[in-house]
């Protein structure tokens, strides 16, 4: 098997892994609360890192151990709560769609924070990238519900965002899979916490045990968190970043896909904000490439 068929089998594995991410949370609460959700997520996550957790702690300096603790806050204990309570109100197939604007609000936080200049270009894909958000909550009129929690889900990617532009800024030369194995670690011992107090561990001693949630949610941890992460350390080094980019563009595309076998609404209306929201992505992206 060539070099290249290895980086697309890896890109197909990442795409289908993080966009079944959104089904996953939603069969998650089916029996578990979205707290419970999102904790056994984020600490299944820093069990599956953790043999690479003990070396990258010997090798990173102490000084950077906090602006990586608050990188694991902004990357993966505050998304991993806000969609979870999000997708309560929300379809897990519209969450995939407002998940393609992590690329923009990077951008915006590289900008207004760490001053990185922006190009007419840039600021073009920003400006339709939002007006598809725009347009994608307009579709549902006039909804309160809909509005308060797809906007929970606009605040998660800003939180991506501003832990991409500060990765950037502050934490070169440090491997991903470093930074995912020490920043996961620490949002496993937030997240055990909320678990107990949530009473997790009391079902689990219970009669009546949500097999099915748990295992959903262990994987979102294990595969979408853990995994993933080092598969995708591995595509940037191996198919370089611009390619490995590219998985933005896919995500929607299983969410949707998973949406539809759910029996989740999706109309053309959406499919079309997508794309316009993707228009705005790869406008932003190419000034890069």
């Amino acid at each position: 098997m060539n070099q290249r068929t290895i980086h697309w089998l890896i890109f197909l594995l990442l795409s289908l892994t993080w966009g079944s991410s959104f089904i996953l949370m939603k069969i998650g609460m089916v029996g578990l609360t979205p707290y419970q959700v999102a904790s056994l997520r984020l600490f299944s996550a820093g069990l599956t890192l953790l043999p690479f957790f003990i070396n990258a702690i010997k090798q990173i300096p102490r000084k950077k151990i906090p602006i990586i603790i608050l990188s694991g806050i902004l990357g993966n204990l505050i998304p991993a709560f806000l969609f979870c309570i999000a997708e309560t109100r929300v379809d897990s197939s519209l969450a995939g769609m407002l998940n393609a604007l992590v690329p923009l609000m990077a951008l915006l936080a590289g900008f207004f924070i760490f001053k990185v200049q922006i190009v007419k270009q840039q600021l073009i894909g920003i400006c339709i990238g939002l007006l598809g958000v725009i347009l994608l909550f307009a579709a549902q009129g006039i909804n309160a519900g809909y509005w308060y929690y797809g906007l929970w889900i606009v605040l998660a990617t800003i939180c991506y965002g501003l832990n991409i532009s500060m990765v950037h800024n502050h934490l070169k030369g440090f491997s991903s899979v470093q930074l995912s194995a020490v920043a996961l670690f620490f949002c496993a011992m937030f997240s055990l916490p909320v678990l107990i107090f949530t009473g997790f561990f009391s079902i689990l001693a219970g009669p009546d045990i949500p097999w099915t949630s748990i295992a959903a949610s262990a994987t979102l941890g294990v595969m979408g968190s853990g995994i993933a992460t080092v598969l995708f350390y591995i595509l940037i080094n191996k198919a370089g970043a611009v390619f490995a980019s590219m998985v933005t563009y896919a995500l929607p595309v299983v969410a949707i896909g998973w949406g539809l076998f759910a029996g989740e609404h999706i109309s053309l209306f959406q499919v079309g904000c997508m794309v316009i929201i993707l228009i705005g992505v790869y406008l932003v992206n190419r000034k890069k490439a």
